[in-house]
């Protein structure tokens, strides 16, 4: 299983991630952060969220593996 955090403290709301999988993240209005909106992901969701960690400017995303 692999889930995917954001760092709060690293997150600066840019919204890349939510450009590029709004299914799995996203910055709700008044957030300086932005969130995790699916738990786990599926294989379908991964290749998505590895673009979005690698395109992170703040490098706030992480996967874990687990």
């Amino acid at each position: 299983m692999t889930t995917v955090t954001v760092d709060p403290g690293r997150c600066t709301a840019y919204g890349i991630c939510v450009g590029i999988h709004p299914e799995v993240f996203a910055v709700p209005p008044g957030s300086p952060v932005a969130v995790v909106t699916s738990d786990v992901l599926s294989e379908d969701d991964l290749e998505d969220v590895q673009e979005a960690v690698r395109s992170c400017p703040a490098q706030a995303l992480h996967l874990v593996e687990g």
